[in-house]
């Protein structure tokens, strides 16, 4: 069962990085890690960079975008902001997205939201 999560969460990343992709984004880390946690996508649109999280889900898109939560938002500010210290960026600015896919059959679903949440989340 944990294989086939990890499985369904693989080809939601990989299907999410081609929309981003095909959006004109210029993709900068994929599974971007450190001590506090993971990011899914770090992206320049344009002067702007994008924290994204990624959540595939079988059930529905619904389902996917509850899943980032109050709790991961903070979690995604902190990473974030531990990216621009590490890199030594001075004051992007940055945004951040989610990818909700959903995995129904032969062609997956997507909802793309911008400005999902601010950096205080």
């Amino acid at each position: 069962m944990r294989i086939n999560h990890i499985s369904i969460g693989k080809r939601g990343e990989e299907f999410a990085c081609k929309i981003i992709e095909g959006m004109g984004y210029k993709v900068l880390e994929r599974n971007y890690k450190c001590n506090i946690g993971e990011i899914d996508l770090i992206a320049l649109d344009g002067d702007v960079l994008v924290f994204i999280e990624i959540k595939t889900r079988r059930r529905s898109i619904e389902y996917a975008k509850e899943a980032v939560n109050r709790k991961k938002m903070k979690k995604l500010s902190l990473l974030a902001s531990y990216y621009i210290k590490k890199k030594r960026l001075q004051n992007p600015r940055v945004r951040f997205d989610v990818i909700a896919v959903h995995m129904s059959g032969k062609h997956p679903e997507f909802e793309y939201i911008r400005n999902a949440f601010t950096c205080d989340g």
